[in-house]
């Protein structure tokens, strides 16, 4: 094992872009890390040594980062790392996913002298691409101070939220009320156009009111306004899964959240054949019928 060398594990959507900044920023070498063989020889050609093993990235990396797509990938990959890792190590995990398997994970790691962090990510690929990614973190200041400067490859906003788990419950609220706000943008844009007004004069008017918001800017008028969602994106089953860990929290803390239920039965039906892999603000489409989305194959 190299302190000096990083693995990543999970190369895709968001992870691709976060691996190569570490590589091109953090002064220390990379090991990239995943099945599929696409992203493998992108890496290759960006001077990246590249592997499909997880006992290579246990053996050879002091500091091993996870970008997977939920909670069930991450338990996988932990338990093909766990035999293979010793004391002095330091797992820092950008997946979104339970905050209870989040603790477990991070009991088991540290049984064996194994630092763990979790630390999701907000905001869209090109901000992963711009380095301008905002992470929330769960970890010891200790274990903050240590892996912040990797972070910082690949995010400008970082925030020590805690205790481990910390990081993941800031990052499903988050998720929580951005959807029940492109929900909301959804039935306005959806109203005004049957009101008779257009719709780019509608959501231009708003963002310069009290209603306006990065949801309202972005997903509204980049998405919802042309009806255009494409794959490869942050899904609707991605979302449908996040608002499922929201639901899970709500009811770990005894709250009812009536409002965000409303918006996963809007996810639920977005999750047709078509549109369950394409970007989700397409739950549009289940507000007005009308809208034909249009879904192209994204990069």
């Amino acid at each position: 094992m190299t302190a000096e060398t990083i693995g990543f594990i999970g190369l895709g959507v968001m992870g691709e872009p976060m691996c190569h900044n570490l590589h091109k920023k953090s002064g220390q070498s990379v090991i990239a890390c995943d099945i599929d063989p696409g992203p493998l020889e992108r890496a290759r050609e960006a001077g990246m040594e590249t592997t499909d093993s997880l006992e290579t990235i246990a053996q050879r990396c002091g500091t091993i980062f996870i970008s997977m797509p939920s909670g069930v990938q991450l338990e996988q990959v932990c338990a093909g790392l766990m035999p293979h890792m010793k004391s002095g190590q330091t797992i820092v995990d950008t997946t979104t996913a339970p905050v209870a398997l989040t603790k477990e994970l991070a009991a088991r790691f540290q049984a064996k002298g194994v630092d763990y962090a979790d630390a999701p990510i907000a905001r869209t690929r090109q901000a992963a691409r711009d380095g301008t990614l905002a992470v929330m973190v769960g970890a010891s200041e200790a274990v903050f101070a240590r892996i912040e400067p990797l972070i910082a490859c690949y995010g400008n906003d970082i925030t020590l939220c805690g205790d481990v788990g910390s990081g993941q419950v800031v990052k499903i609220l988050n998720n929580m009320i951005v959807a029940e706000t492109v929900n909301a943008v959804a039935e306005a844009l959806t109203i005004g156009r049957r009101a008779g007004l257009d719709g780019a004069l509608l959501l231009d008017t708003l963002s310069k009111g009290s209603a306006d918001s990065f949801v309202l800017r972005n997903h509204g008028v980049k998405a919802m306004l042309p009806g255009v969602f494409p794959l490869r994106a942050f899904s609707v089953n991605y979302m449908l899964k996040d608002m499922r860990y929201a639901i899970e929290l709500a009811e770990e803390t005894g709250v009812e959240i009536k409002s965000a239920k409303t918006t996963n039965e809007i996810l639920q039906a977005a999750a047709t054949e078509q549109l369950a892999d394409a970007y989700w603000p397409a739950l549009l489409a289940v507000i007005d019928p009308t809208v034909e989305p249009q879904t192209p194959d994204g990069d």
